[in-house]
């Protein structure tokens, strides 16, 4: 089958295979790879949008039959000034984090502004509310448009000035910056790296790589969350047009089973074998092209003999329930406490028992998973888009069983993670294909298959107990948690952990007794996804403290929900909920309320208030370590290699600013990627922790290349290296019997306010925030926003449901992710406290953005209409 149409001004005719759409005509045979997938067909994330005939639409949902003779444009034929106009505006305000859905939503704002020469803000998020961005929240965005429509009609490209959004630290509340940074250094709002290729297409993901003789891959996944695998047909399969070869469970040469931490995770489910959930894989057809090996998938038949699934945590950690695993259905338990609850809430004043239920949800990143795997001499080399490049490198080598260092595992910086891509999904059945076969090997899922197969945000059941005295200081707290893990460990015990460990919140309680259990069951796998567990004991802490205002105020006394925080927050030398003294830096918390006081105080609307506080840095009894190598390269030029992922937080960008700011080398002289060098270990990109880190790594290797050309010049130094590394090994683990059980490295703190109109529509969002040093306040912002946007899904909207163990959909939009015209406006205050342990005093900010947001809107909503809201998400009315 052919098609004829007019691309970027070309006329060309493309070959094409029945069931393809336009999408995949101009990726796969045009090899137009600015155009992104990233719903696999569901015209639900915009990510594909093009122009055809002047009109922007969705290339993915459209038949090649319906552009025959018509014009399509993609980003690469925009003029070039458009091009600069709509890139070099995004970059200026910030609107780029992972940059995966950045060229759809530049070809939306091409044609909204052609059609549009002036509009309104909400004109505006309303024309782009097709598109989702998972990222940045969608405000910065906006105001690029805004940019960029200064200039549209006179397409001058010297887009100038400061960013719309440039009060950042509290100016506008009399609050200022102690200092000026060092232009392109730390502490500077330097452009994000390479900002200007994602914006046009220009920065390649593992979907959009090509490379000779490659093969592709694809999953067959399992029909039911629980059943024994009789027989697997692949016949038909073997003989589909295009098929090179079906891969099971008898072609993994190593181990087959994986683990982040507890190796219980198959790659392959062998015949004979139970399957543990729906996303569990049966086979793998590798063929020609990526349109081949999904139409085989689906001629593999699978006999099965159906189990009864266990949904239910409580249920399977019944005596009489069925192991799904050998250790049991017990996958973590953390308990800890201290002082005597029972006679503390038999004491006080005032008395909160309550139930709070968390749901699950999906990640949604915009970029489903992928690799690309390249047979070397000795084993493979693979491309990851992963969260910890190191990590995959030593469960690929296992798989393979191979020697470690003969498996090089390479980061694609990826199109968004937020937790969600830290256990394998299928890199390592990429990985035996290529080595089997010795050719090149993609895979890239399909939207529905990744909503399948990776872990999401814990359902959580929480049974709270708080006291308080007649002056409304908390006296204790008891908590029983119970969170459904799903089929396998992933990191849901240590999520759990963490839930329990922050289960006080930022506050002093003397007699602390929690008990939180992770179990296994046969629903979709949970484990990290952003807050790690701590925004649902946040959501239930924060409505505990608002209830005991409530009560007090029923009895006359002057206190509202700010005054309660105020008196409870921790101070210096006072003990975290796991028994950790709290260090002079824990006086961020006050200067984050201080910065927010009086707009509390004299707000005349509904405003809910929520404090957090996240931990940086896996702690709990593990190491952190950050590892930077610099090499100095031809042309004056340097590579700054690392082991954590740059999934849109902007770390390559932090990185050079460090170089930067001790070797006074320009960023744009300066490339940065991840890699599985022994020089660039550094673990799981998780835990807020990799800017903390590596920046003190960074510090340490840019002083020593600072040291070098004292004597010598850059031309010079070509070939060599600077190495830095940082580790920190002084945490343990939460019930540890010591004087000061230090749990965590550092934490950050957060003051959230929520506002809402007359009518309970929720319009502005504060968001003050202590970051310990901004190395980047733009960026820094860009993740407060974006972390509060995805807070707002998880509070008011987002739910993924599952019925005897299976998804009740898996459409995109069914996620319910907030659009831009149902987000509110969010605006930032960054507070710096610096923390010694950490690079250039910084703590973490990627998680904290969404741990203060349920407890503030739910907040809201009670002084609204003055129903308490004990599960997520809320309802409104």
């Amino acid at each position: 089958m052919e098609v004829t149409f007019t691309l970027n001004g070309e006329q060309i005719t493309a070959d094409y295979e029945e069931g393809m759409s336009v999408l995949e005509v101009l990726r796969e045979v045009c090899l137009i790879k600015s155009c992104k997938d990233g719903c696999s067909g569901q015209g639900s994330c915009g990510a594909c949008t093009v122009l055809i005939d002047g009109r922007t639409m969705l290339s993915c949902r459209l038949k090649p039959a319906s552009i025959e003779g018509k014009e399509v444009i993609t980003v690469e034929g925009l003029k070039k000034e458009e091009q600069e106009i709509i890139s070099k505006s995004l970059v200026k305000e910030g609107g780029i984090q992972c940059g995966f859905c950045t060229p759809g939503i530049v070809m939306r704002i091409k044609g909204f502004l052609d059609s549009h020469p002036t509009s309104t803000r909400e004109e505006k998020a309303k024309a782009i509310s097709i598109n989702i961005c998972r990222c940045t929240g969608y405000q910065r965005i906006l105001d690029a448009m805004e940019t960029a429509e200064e200039y549209w009609q006179t397409k001058d490209t010297n887009i100038s000035g400061p960013p719309r959004r440039n009060q950042l630290f509290g100016e506008q509340y009399g609050l200022k910056r102690e200092y000026t940074p060092k232009e392109d250094g730390v502490g500077s709002s330097v452009a994000r790296y390479r900002g200007i290729d994602m914006a046009l297409g220009r920065k390649p993901y593992i979907g959009d790589m090509e490379v000779d003789e490659m093969l592709h891959g694809a999953f067959l996944l399992s029909e039911h969350p629980r059943a024994k695998v009789i027989k697997i047909n692949a016949l038909d399969a073997e003989n589909a047009k295009g098929v090179v070869r079906i891969l099971t469970a008898k072609d993994v040469p190593g181990k087959r089973t994986i683990g982040h931490i507890i190796p219980d995770w198959p790659i392959f489910i062998n015949e004979g074998e139970t399957t543990n959930y729906v996303g569990d894989v049966l086979a793998m057809v590798v063929a020609d092209s990526m349109i081949h090996a999904r139409a085989a998938v689906e001629k593999i038949k699978v006999d099965y003999e159906v189990l009864e699934p266990i949904i239910s945590p409580e249920s399977a950690l019944s005596s009489e329930t069925v192991k799904l695993h050998e250790k049991g259905n017990l996958l973590g338990h953390t308990f800890f406490g201290r002082g005597n609850v029972p006679e503390a809430l038999n004491s006080s004043k005032y008395v909160i028992k309550q139930r709070f239920k968390t749901q699950r949800i999906e990640h949604a990143f915009m970029e489903v998973e992928s690799s690309l795997a390249m047979p070397t001499k000795k084993g493979v080399h693979v491309y990851s888009q992963g969260q910890g490049i190191h990590e995959d490198q030593r469960q690929i080598a296992e798989v393979l069983g191979l020697d470690i260092e003969d498996v090089i595992v390479e980061l694609v910086s990826n199109g968004g993670a937020f937790g969600g891509k830290e256990d394998l999904s299928c890199q390592a059945q990429t990985a035996v294909a290529a080595f089997v076969l010795k050719k090149p090997v993609k895979t890239v899922l399909t939207r529905s298959q990744s909503l399948r197969m990776h872990p999401k945000r814990h359902p959580m059941t929480m049974d709270y107990e708080v006291g308080a005295d007649e002056n409304g200081k908390i006296t204790a707290v008891k908590l029983q948690l119970i969170a459904d893990s799903g089929a396998y460990a992933s990191v849901g015990a240590k999520v759990a952990e963490r839930a329990a460990g922050h289960c006080c919140g930022p506050y002093y309680v003397p007699n602390i007794d929690v008990d939180a259990k992770a179990v296994y069951t046969n629903n979709i796998p949970c484990g990290a996804m952003r807050g790690f567990g701590v925004n649902q004991t946040s959501f239930a802490i924060e409505t505990c403290l608002n209830m005991i205002v409530e009560e007090m105020r029923e009895e006359g006394k002057d206190i509202d929900e700010f005054d309660i925080r105020e008196r409870n927050i921790l101070k210096d030398g006072q003990r975290f909920a796991t028994g950790q003294i709290m260090t002079k830096t824990v006086v961020g918390m006050q200067m984050c309320l201080d910065a927010v006081k009086d707009v509390y105080k004299n707000s005349k609307v509904p405003t809910g208030i929520a404090c957090g506080i996240k931990n940086t840095g896996i702690g709990n009894g593990l190491e952190d370590t950050g590892r930077v190598l610099i090499k100095v390269l031809e042309n004056e030029k340097l590579e700054i290699l690392t082991g954590f992922t740059e999934m849109g937080q902007g770390l390559f960008t932090i990185l050079t600013q460090v170089v930067s700011e001790l070797t006074d080398i320009s960023p744009s002289r300066m490339d940065v990627k991840s890699i599985s060098y022994p020089t660039t270990k550094c673990g799981m990109t998780t835990a807020s922790r990799a800017t903390g880190l590596d920046t003190m790594a960074a510090k340490h290797a840019s002083e020593k290349l600072a040291k070098a050309l004292q004597s010598k010049s850059l031309k010079d130094l070509v070939g060599e290296e600077f190495h830095g590394e940082y580790i920190t090994k002084f945490t343990v683990k939460p019930g540890t019997k010591i004087d000061n059980p230090v749990t965590h490295l550092a934490f950050s703190y957060a003051v959230q306010m929520a506002f809402l109109d007359e009518n309970g529509s929720l319009k502005k969002i504060i968001a003050a925030h202590d970051v310990g040093k901004a190395i980047n306040p733009m960026a820094v912002a860009g993740q407060i926003e974006g972390g509060v946007h995805m807070g707002l899904g998880h509070t008011l909207s987002e739910n993924f449901p599952t019925t005897n163990g299976i998804p009740d959909s898996l459409k995109f939009k069914d996620l319910q992710i907030v659009k831009a015209k149902d987000t509110p406006e969010v605006e930032v205050i960054i507070i710096e406290e610096p923390e010694d342990v950490l690079g250039f005093g910084s703590k973490g900010i990627g998680e904290i953005g969404l741990v203060p947001t349920a407890g503030a809107v739910s907040g809201a909503y009670h002084q609204f209409d003055g129903k308490w809201r004990f599960e997520l998400p809320i309802a409104r009315k």
